[in-house]
């Protein structure tokens, strides 16, 4: 690639990782069309996309973890949970209409900022609720279903884990977001990448300019967060979630 391209990249990967990192997902609603512009076809552009995207939460992960660590239980939790639907929707994206999938989406991701503007109290503190047995089954089956979104679109339905997150399982929007970035950021997208790598090209030419952006966007955007806090990654959220949803609606 040349130069003006590499750098082009650079910019388009930081401003959309620095936002994702921010408010707890969306940096794939935003690179991946980009990708798609500047040329490449879906397939290779996702399949691109997610092995940049693990940079994202290397980045957000060294941030997070240096203000305090996640509960191991329920990290765990979502990682058994996540993983085999992001796996499979890897395995069958190939069999999916695009623009019938990008509606869909659409759809659903402004659903989430309607309803997170509609609870203004939702995710300002956490409170533990639905820990229980069927609290958790409801919980992991959700989260089967966005892992397998997760792995067949891109990684803005970490916007759909963060919101989960906090509904289902009373976490504030700081700590869900620190969840969404260091496990669906690492472990599911890192899991989607290699899926994904196995069956189409990556255009490995491509990533170090996104692998730059992703690493330090990530890194930027959680320390924004962590120092804003969940009042603000709330209204960030809301706001991305409109967007971008009435973005992929409209096409």
């Amino acid at each position: 690639m040349e130069f003006i391209d590499q750098l082009l990249l650079f910019i388009i990967s930081l401003a959309a990782n620095v936002l994702s990192a921010f408010s707890g997902g969306g940096a794939g609603l935003i690179q991946l069309p980009a990708l798609i512009f500047l040329g490449l076809p879906f397939v290779v552009a996702l399949a691109t996309h997610k092995v940049a995207s693990v940079a994202l939460g290397i980045g957000a992960t060294v941030r997070h973890l240096s203000a305090g660590g996640l509960e191991k239980r329920l990290s765990l939790f979502i990682l058994a949970t996540g993983l085999p639907g992001v796996v499979l929707g890897a395995l069958v994206i190939v069999d999916i209409p695009g623009r019938s999938a990008e509606i869909a989406l659409g759809v659903l991701t402004a659903g989430l900022g309607l309803y997170s503007w509609l609870h203004p109290g939702l995710g300002q503190e956490e409170v533990v609720i639905h820990r229980d047995s069927t609290g958790l089954a409801v919980g992991g089956l959700v989260l089967f279903v966005i892992g397998a979104l997760n792995g067949s679109l891109t990684s803005g339905t970490g916007l759909f884990v963060t919101l989960w997150l906090v509904r289902w399982f009373g976490l504030d929007y700081r700590r869900a977001v620190a969840y969404t970035l260091v496990l669906v950021g690492v472990f599911w997208n890192g899991t989607g990448a290699l899926t994904l790598g196995l069956l189409a090209e990556i255009r490995w030419e491509w990533l170090p300019a996104l692998l730059l952006g992703s690493l330090l966007g990530g890194y930027l955007g959680a320390h924004l967060a962590i120092k804003k806090g969940s009042r603000w990654i709330k209204r960030a959220f809301e706001l991305l979630t409109l967007v971008i949803g009435i973005k992929l609606m409209a096409g």
